[in-house]
């Protein structure tokens, strides 16, 4: 199938069958997301970011809200 044609298919779906492909998407979208980002943090690509994150801490750079 080609994306032209999943579109059209989509295009003809009752409103509930919309509703239930979209959350599909979201749920696949978001546990892909998630895959993602175990995956930065086991390789240190966020490492970076938290030892920044500490050091602004640990200095009082971080106000409460």
């Amino acid at each position: 199938m080609t994306i032209r044609q999943i579109e059209s298919a989509i295009l003809e779906l009752q409103p509930n069958e919309f509703r239930q492909v979209v959350e599909w998407l979201l749920d696949l979208d978001y546990q892909r997301w998630d895959e993602q980002l175990e995956a930065d943090v086991e390789n240190g690509k966020l490492d970076a970011l938290a030892q920044e994150a500490i050091y602004d801490f640990e200095n009082g750079f971080c106000k409460q809200i």
